[in-house]
């Protein structure tokens, strides 16, 4: 697997994950009852994106040394796999 190839994987991996974790752990404004004048009830009080990045990026290296060694090892061969489709 060339180095832009595993940057492209890692890269869509991460935004996948990303988006997976997004919505959890989210409350609203109304549901916390403290609204911000001028912005809309249904935002979230407190989304805690530092966290979801660091979570993302752990979940994602980790997905990625899998996907990583089993090209390396030929047990899948992701050219292969792609050429096929």
């Amino acid at each position: 697997m060339s180095l832009m190839g595993s940057l492209v994987i890692f890269v869509i991996l991460w935004m996948v994950i990303f988006f997976m974790i997004l919505p959890l752990k989210i409350k609203s404004q109304l549901e916390q009852q403290s609204i911000t004048p001028g912005t809309d009830p249904g935002a979230p009080s407190n989304p805690q994106m530092y966290r979801k990045f660091i979570i993302t990026t752990a979940i994602s290296v980790f997905i990625f040394a899998i996907i990583y060694l089993l090209s390396y090892f030929e047990i899948i061969n992701l050219r292969e796999f792609f050429s096929k489709l």
